[in-house]
């Protein structure tokens, strides 16, 4: 049992990158100019769906499962930091694109960019999703997202399974405290409380996935 679910564990851990992959593929679909008619609403519901249930099956058979020791608990360890990392952001994404937060315009076609970088993200969220813009001078109103959004749930399931979860109370008021003079933009503030208790959620739940199998 222990095998199984390290196997679905590997399977939450990888599903984001073909997430991630469908969500490019639909991009440059745009930026070519053929209509995708509510597609990435679609692809972000299944996507969210499966995940979920991924997580949600390896948490079961976890819990029927006895402790992993030895390398398998050092697996389960690794694994888990590695799909918090990854999954938080399709599912930050989702959830920010389910609940109506809308960001930058679509995207241009590709024909109509001068500098033939990529368009801006169409849905601009706080984590996971800072896209370059098509011109140096235009940035959304949270920077830096994605790479703040790997950095946070990777601290988040350390300081869990580390046994250290007073840590918490420090990354989010590190991480609040240094947003402060954005979130009066518009739209940030509700990206950045969507978005970051979607990111923390997801860590947290890695976090407890990782207890089931090791303790």
């Amino acid at each position: 049992m222990t095998g199984i679910a390290l196997t679905l564990l590997v399977l939450t851990a990888v599903t984001p990158v073909l997430w991630l992959g469908v969500e490019q593929l639909l991009r440059h679909r745009a930026l070519e100019g053929l209509t995708v008619p509510r597609s990435a609403t679609i692809v972000h519901a299944i996507g969210l769906t499966v995940l979920l249930g991924l997580a949600t099956a390896t948490a079961i058979v976890a819990a029927t499962a006895g402790p992993a020791i030895g390398l398998d608990a050092a697996t389960a360890t690794v694994i888990t930091a590695v799909a918090a990392v990854t999954g938080g952001g399709p599912v930050v994404r989702a959830v920010l694109k389910l609940g109506g937060v809308r960001g930058d315009p679509a995207p241009t076609p590709a024909s109509e960019n001068d500098d033939d970088t990529e368009a801006p993200d169409h849905a601009e969220t706080p984590d996971d999703a800072d896209p370059a813009p098509s011109d140096p001078n235009e940035v959304g109103p949270l920077r830096g997202g994605r790479v703040i959004g790997y950095l946070e749930r990777l601290a988040v399931v350390t300081t869990l399974m580390a046994g250290w979860p007073e840590g918490l109370a420090i990354i989010l008021a590190v991480k609040s405290l240094a947003r402060y003079p954005e979130l009066r933009a518009p739209q940030a503030s509700e990206q950045f409380i969507m978005g970051t208790f979607a990111s923390v959620l997801w860590a947290i739940g890695l976090a407890g996935i990782e207890h089931l199998i090791t303790a």
